[in-house]
């Protein structure tokens, strides 16, 4: 008996210290007033979705250097702590739990739509403020009160897209090919009720499945409609796969797409000579497009020795407005910090931030072309 009751008292003592260690069950998450202020960069650091977290850590990292170098927020320097997500709406829900357990305040993330998605009720909540680059519809749709977008909505990509392939270049036989995770529905509704203001009904309309490899029957069907023009609601990796195949099948048509078409992956991935033409709508067009874009370009490259893109230049902008919130409010927590951001106008490099209640901030994109490898604006 005596050995038992020190067994049952022990896992009382366990059980105990875990109750207390619970996610939102403490005061650890708030901001203690001293040390260093913790952000997590909750982004995927393995699998096919990589590099959209290493841009997207990269950028964040150099916009919290920069601040630390001019002496951080009110003396106190940024810590960030990246965290792998794995491209995983599971593995971002427990990442989620994670963080407010572990103290942060707020988080840059992610660049996947569906586990930014996933993460938002634990980061409501826990009262985590997070800004995300996804761009799915869906998640201002959610009104948490503490997601935010650092870019447009698919919304606004795809209307500026169709504008312009069809309002001004009169192209109205156009093939859709989406892909059935959060991006692609987001695309795909966005792009359709784009077509569908315009008249327009897309000669063929496929959707694959994220993980697929072989895209030959849906780019089979494709190529017997005769479409003048080819949208792409994929991410970069996948779209470069549709891409490369549908030459292989002898379709010379255009493609046109959102964010991840004007990225050097889906570049390399689909090859040089076959994206030459594809259309992109943009919120940042090229590290030329100014002197805000020269500056961060220079010191992008100066500190990884890579050209910059735009899911750096968006994770850029939105870890400013972040810093900036925490400036102007000494350092608030919860649904205060989340106040600041939403009242913070920002002027970056995609554009002049000034945020709605759904957590939107910027409603334009411009439109580019690749020419020669490189996304040049549209003359």
């Amino acid at each position: 008996m005596p050995r038992m009751s020190a067994v049952a008292a022990l896992l009382a003592t366990v059980l105990t210290a875990s109750a207390c260690g619970s996610p939102g069950g403490s005061d650890e998450k708030k901001d203690p007033g001293t040390g260093p202020i913790k952000i997590a960069v909750v982004n995927a650091q393995s699998g096919q979705l990589s590099s959209l977290g290493a841009w997207e850590y990269k950028g964040a990292k150099l916009a919290a250097d920069e601040w630390n170098k001019n002496g951080g927020i009110n003396g106190r320097q940024i810590k960030l702590d990246v965290f792998d997500d794995q491209g995983d709406p599971t593995v971002g829900t427990n990442l989620a739990r994670k963080i407010d357990s572990e103290g942060y305040i707020a988080m840059i993330g992610t660049a996947e739509s569906a586990v930014t998605l996933a993460m938002a009720p634990s980061l409501k909540d826990a009262e985590i403020p997070n800004i995300t680059s996804g761009q799915s519809p869906a998640m201002p749709a959610l009104g948490t009160g503490f997601l935010f977008l650092n870019g447009p909505t698919s919304t606004t990509y795809d209307e500026t897209l169709a504008k312009h392939i069809v309002d001004d270049k009169g192209i109205k036989k156009i093939a859709v090919i989406t892909n059935n995770g959060s991006y692609g529905k987001g695309e795909h509704t966005a792009f359709l009720e784009a077509l569908k203001k315009r008249n327009v009904t897309p000669v063929a309309d496929q959707v694959v499945t994220t993980d697929q490899k072989d895209f030959s029957a849906a780019l089979t069907d494709i190529r017997s409609k005769k479409p003048e023009l080819i949208f792409l609601g994929a991410e970069e990796v996948e779209s470069g796969l549709i891409v490369k195949q549908a030459r292989d099948l002898g379709i010379k048509v255009p493609f046109a797409g959102a964010a991840p078409q004007g990225t050097p992956v889906f570049a390399e991935t689909a090859g040089k000579a076959n994206v030459e033409g594809t259309i992109v709508s943009t919120p940042y067009l090229s590290n030329e497009a100014g002197d805000a874009a020269k500056k961060f370009a220079a010191a992008y490259k100066a500190a990884y020795n890579e050209d910059a893109e735009l899911h750096g230049a968006k994770a850029y902008d939105g870890t400013n407005i972040v810093l900036t919130a925490l400036k102007t409010s000494n350092v608030a927590t919860g649904k205060d910090l989340a106040d600041a951001i939403r009242a913070t106008k920002y002027k970056g490099l995609l554009g002049d931030f000034a945020y709605d209640q759904t957590g939107v901030g910027i409603f334009a994109t411009q439109i580019g072309v690749i020419k020669d490898g490189a996304l040049t604006a549209v003359g």
